[in-house]
């Protein structure tokens, strides 16, 4: 057990669902752990404050949990340093501090980091009417930010909502920045996004208290290498680790620098980090891997898709099948698959064509936004056939 004086009291925060009500209560919490006090952990449901401990490190700030959606949410210990250097290095990044739209959920670290960064910043954040997300109240929030530097953070589910309404399309353009994060945002989409916004792509994730590199580049004081194809993220921005979570832990510290061991493959490409897709998203059919991001980009490559997530199926005879869930623009007759399966071949070879396509109305999210990557992987195996509706 550590020493008192090593220790802080963690306090479980309930975060209300009235949005202005959660920006003010995690304001003032955030403001005094800054300060020294006890530790926070924001949770959205009193249930989410079993196991909490009484104390954690006194260097504790937040703790955070992650999304869950390829596992079980792992509970991140945020000290008041990294927080810190991350909010200030973004703020540099940016241009300076502004004025923020919260369109996600402030118990996660993409929504808790726009009240963080505006906490720090001394700035203001915006809500969106009655808490819920859908174009019509992203474009009345945005109409209500006031004069200034104006940013806001959206996952590209969101963005793709907002380019489908022609009002939210307009509002896109009154922010000086927008971070997307959380996902891969697909190429064709990008350049519409960008058309309208100046748009930035981040990467990052809880353990580096989000977004920790910006469009391939690195924020101040962050670390990148890569090791055996794997990305390695280290600097002031990582997290000191999990709370509930035995074993060896993917946190190590080097040469004076602490590092986060991701989950994920990634390259250079002309000084610019490009992640391409998690190690789990190898799929190995009969005895041949494939890039499930690969062939995600091969598919939302056509007009009339407009998301896709590719995953590998338990399958006996080849160990995994591809299998595709599918969100169209419009509804499509079976013979109009064979085209797919023909532009997946001729990018990505034989072995890549997904054996299995399910049509979804809508990606099944999380409460971040994210997706639900286990409800994909329930409706894919749960499908008998190669073209079925879920």
């Amino acid at each position: 057990m550590p020493h008192p004086s090593d220790s802080i009291p963690l306090t479980p925060l309930l975060v209300p669902e009235d949005p202005d009500a959660a920006v003010d209560t995690v304001r003032r919490a955030i403001e005094l752990a800054y300060r020294g006090g006890e530790a926070i952990a924001p949770i959205t449901d009193p249930v989410q404050a079993q196991g909490l401990p009484p104390t954690v490190p006194a260097t504790t700030a937040v703790v955070l949990s992650t999304s869950g959606s390829s596992g079980v949410p792992k509970r991140t210990l945020l000290s008041r340093i990294a927080l810190a250097a991350s909010a200030e290095a973004s703020s540099e990044r940016l241009g300076g501090a502004g004025d923020w739209l919260l369109c996600l959920p402030a118990g996660f670290v993409a929504g808790f980091q726009v009240i963080s960064r505006a906490t720090l910043g001394g700035t203001r954040v915006t809500t969106l009417p009655g808490g819920h997300f859908d174009p019509a109240a992203f474009a009345a929030a945005a109409r209500r930010l006031p004069a200034g530097r104006r940013y806001t953070s959206l996952v590209p589910t969101q963005v793709t909502r907002l380019l489908s309404d022609a009002e939210s399309r307009t509002a896109l353009a009154v922010f000086d920045k927008i971070l997307i994060g959380g996902a891969r945002l697909d190429d064709e989409t990008g350049r519409v996004l960008r058309e309208l916004t100046d748009a930035v792509v981040t990467y990052g994730m809880t353990e580096t208290c989000g977004g920790c590199v910006y469009d391939g580049t690195p924020l101040r004081g962050v670390r990148v290498e890569i090791i055996d194809g794997i990305i390695h993220l280290g600097g002031s921005v990582v997290a000191d680790g999990y709370l509930d979570v035995a074993g060896e832990q993917p946190f190590y510290r080097e040469g004076g620098t602490r590092w986060y061991r991701t989950s994920d493959r990634g390259h250079w490409s002309q000084e610019l980090l490009v992640p391409t897709g998690r190690v789990d998203d190898l799929i190995n059919t009969g005895g041949v891997k494939v890039s499930a991001v690969a062939i995600e980009q091969a598919l939302t490559g056509v007009p009339w898709i407009e998301s896709a997530v590719v995953m590998g199926v338990p399958d006996r005879e080849w160990g995994e099948l591809v299998g595709a869930y599918l969100v169209t623009r419009h509804s499509i007759p079976d013979h109009d698959l064979e085209p797919l399966r023909e532009r997946v071949r001729q990018r990505l070879g034989r072995a890549a064509v997904p054996k299995r396509f399910v049509l979804g109305a809508e990606l099944p999210l999380l409460a971040n936004q994210k997706i639900d990557r286990r409800a994909v992987r329930d409706r894919l195996t749960t499908t008998e056939s190669e073209h079925s509706h879920a």
